[in-house]
C-alpha cells in the first residue's frame, strides 16, 4: 500500500433484491462451502483491511450477516434503491478518509484491488478510483461498483440522491474520476465476473 495511504474502509454491497437469483439474498448464497458475503469479507481481509474497517451494507436476513461478526448497516434510503443507496450508507458510516466497495456476487475480485485502486487514485489526484476490466472484445469496460471513493464525497451523494437520483455513473461523472484497468497478463479474466443467477453462481464454482 505505501506509507502515504490513509486507512480504508471496506464496504461489502449485499442489499439488493437479488430479483435476478430469483428473489433469494445473494450475499448468503454460498460459494465454495461459504456465503458469498464470507468470501468478499476475506478478501478485503487479505488486502490489510482490519476485520473493525469492514462494513457489510444489507437490507435482509441482518441477524445471518452479523455472524459474521462485522457492522451491518441497512440502506438510510427506502425501498431497494440500488448500489448508489449502498455507496451513500458507507459514506455516511466510514470512519476513514477513504471508502472502498465492492459487491457480494464477485468472489474472484483481485486480491491487489485496494492497492492499485489507492495508487491510481493518488497519483491523479481524483475524488475516487474505478475498477475495469476487459472484455471478451478486447474493450475495457468500468466497473462501477468496484470504487475507491473519498468521503469527503458524501455531501455531493446527499444531494445527488435527494434529488432522485440513483445511477452510479450519472453521480461518478460530476467528479475526477480515476479509471484504473485491471489488464495485465497476469490478471485473471474471471477476477470481476459477477454472479447473478444461480447457473452463473455455479459456473463461476467451476472456475
Amino acid at each position: 500500500m505505501g506509507p502515504t495511504a490513509p486507512a480504508i474502509t471496506g464496504l461489502i454491497l449485499a442489499g439488493g433484491r437479488g430479483s435476478r437469483m430469483g428473489g433469494v439474498d445473494k450475499g448468503l448464497q454460498n460459494f465454495r462451502g461459504l456465503p458469498l458475503a464470507q468470501q468478499a469479507l476475506m478478501r478485503l481481509q487479505q488486502q490489510s483491511l482490519p476485520p473493525q474497517n469492514i462494513l457489510i451494507n444489507a437490507n435482509r436476513n441482518l441477524a445471518a450477516y452479523e455472524s459474521l461478526e462485522v457492522p451491518v448497516c441497512p440502506d438510510s434510503l427506502d425501498g431497494f434503491a440500488g448500489p448508489l443507496a449502498g455507496f451513500l450508507t458507507g459514506l455516511q458510516r466510514c470512519p476513514t478518509p477513504l471508502l472502498l466497495t465492492v459487491p457480494c456476487d464477485s468472489p474472484l475480485f483481485p486480491l491487489d484491488l485496494v492497492e492499485r485502486l489507492w495508487k491510481v487514485l493518488h497519483e491523479q489526484d481524483a475524488h475516487l478510483a474505478m475498477a475495469a476490466a476487459p472484455e471478451a472484445d478486447g474493450t475495457v469496460r468500468p466497473q462501477p461498483v468496484f470504487c475507491l471513493l473519498k468521503t469527503e464525497l458524501l455531501d455531493s451523494l446527499v444531494k445527488f440522491t435527494q434529488s432522485g437520483g440513483r445511477k452510479i455513473d450519472a453521480w461518478t461523472g460530476q467528479h475526477r474520476c480515476a479509471i484504473v484497468p485491471f489488464d495485465l497478463p497476469s490478471d485473471s479474466a474471471h477476477a470481476f465476473a459477477n454472479a447473478n443467477t444461480l447457473a452463473e453462481l455455479q459456473e463461476l464454482e467451476s472456475l
